[in-house]
């Protein structure tokens, strides 16, 4: 049987060599107070309409209520770092910006092959059962990384290190095997709530407290209607979630560029043209996207989220397309074009788009969205 001192050794060499930028290990149980944070946050109702975050609380309060017999929680983290700062092309208004984790491949397919064979070279050491995750499972990874001394979660409740900055992406073995435990890392965000203050759509009502249904993340990949009136604004041309708070962070300093090539940013991706991305149909997003997180949210989210940054470019290049897309067949791309167009037309020739096409219009929320501007 190997030694246990050798065996954390040989893991953690091997999660270096498959990719891994920091891998540690802490126990499979988390403190009480976790899970009771959590439950309050549920009854708040501050995970919006992601139900599963209630129908799952039971089990995600613990890796141990998951799994009773997992006793080690072996916590990996894969830098992540752009090469420029993600909050420049905020300022290009005939631009997208999408989130720095989606820029290229999906990160799930990517770690979890490598977890996989971590996992699988892991069991044939300790003759014991593993099981891996990564974003996957009522899993709680920031908790954990945290126990684990991956870093600590700032006051955007989102981890931070010392080492990478905000960019760190999570993955986790669980297992029977009974391995010690590194120490966990403590706060260092000290009086800075830079985080906070930048969010557009303060989606923080106290330090360390997210409330999703405000974070444009949560509203423009996990929202499934209109994207309310009062976030339409604020939201800017970020079509695919938000950077803000983990860009600003001061750790940032000590960030490093990704070395992984899957995860550096797409060249047609880094700050495409809304009027292309407003051009595709269906099968033109599928091939854009193919495997890219992207994909999952369908071309009619993805769509409407690229009509709310056109409206709020208010580039008059841009009106054509506007115009096409307030007669797709999607009602939530026809919805979201017809705020768009409220922003470029005037109230005489938009009274006139509005009464033509409610002769036709049978949805009843985009009617609505006709009837809002009358």
């Amino acid at each position: 049987m190997v030694s246990t001192v050798k065996l954390k050794n040989d893991l953690i060499t091997r999660a270096k060599s498959l990719g891994f930028d920091v891998c540690r290990i802490t126990s499979a149980e988390l403190p009480l107070d976790i899970g009771y944070k959590l439950e309050q946050s549920v009854e708040l109702n501050r995970h919006a309409t992601m139900q599963w975050m209630e129908t799952t609380l039971e089990r995600r309060k613990s890796p141990t209520a998951m799994w009773s017999e997992a006793n080690t929680a072996i916590m990996l983290g894969m830098n992540y770092g752009p090469d420029t700062n993600p909050l420049e092309t905020l300022d290009q208004k005939s631009k997208a910006t999408i989130s720095v984790y989606a820029r290229n491949r999906d990160y799930h397919d990517i770690i979890k092959g490598k977890l996989k064979t971590l996992a699988g070279w892991l069991a044939a050491q300790t003759k014991e059962d593993v099981k891996v995750f990564v974003d996957t499972a009522p899993l709680m990874e920031k908790p954990l990384a945290k126990q684990a001394g991956l870093g600590w979660q700032g006051k955007h409740t989102n981890l931070v290190s010392r080492e990478f900055g905000s960019w760190l992406f999570l993955g986790s073995v669980l297992t029977k095997a009974d391995l010690s435990a590194d120490g966990p890392e403590t706060d260092h965000c000290g009086s800075c709530q830079s985080c906070l203050d930048v969010c557009p759509t303060k989606a923080f009502p106290a330090p360390y407290q997210l409330d999703t249904g405000r974070c444009i993340s949560y509203l423009t990949i996990e929202h499934d209607g209109p994207i309310p009136d009062e976030f339409r604004e604020p939201i800017g041309n970020r079509i695919y979630g938000c950077d803000d708070c983990l860009a600003v962070c001061p750790w940032n300093k000590y960030a490093q560029e990704t070395s992984e090539i899957k995860l550096k940013a797409r060249e047609d991706l880094s700050a495409p043209d809304l009027q292309d991305l407003a051009s595709l149909d269906d099968a033109g997003f599928r091939k854009k996207f193919s495997g890219s997180p992207i994909k999952r949210i369908g071309r009619n989210k993805f769509l409407r989220n690229v009509m709310i940054a056109i409206g709020n470019s208010k580039d008059k290049n841009l009106k054509e397309i506007i115009i096409q897309n307030s007669k797709d067949d999607n009602c939530l791309v026809r919805g979201a074009s017809i705020w768009a167009l409220s922003r470029f037309e005037d109230q005489a020739v938009f009274a006139d788009m509005r009464m033509k096409a409610l002769e036709s219009e049978a949805d009843e929320s985009v009617r609505n969205e006709w009837n809002k501007y009358a």
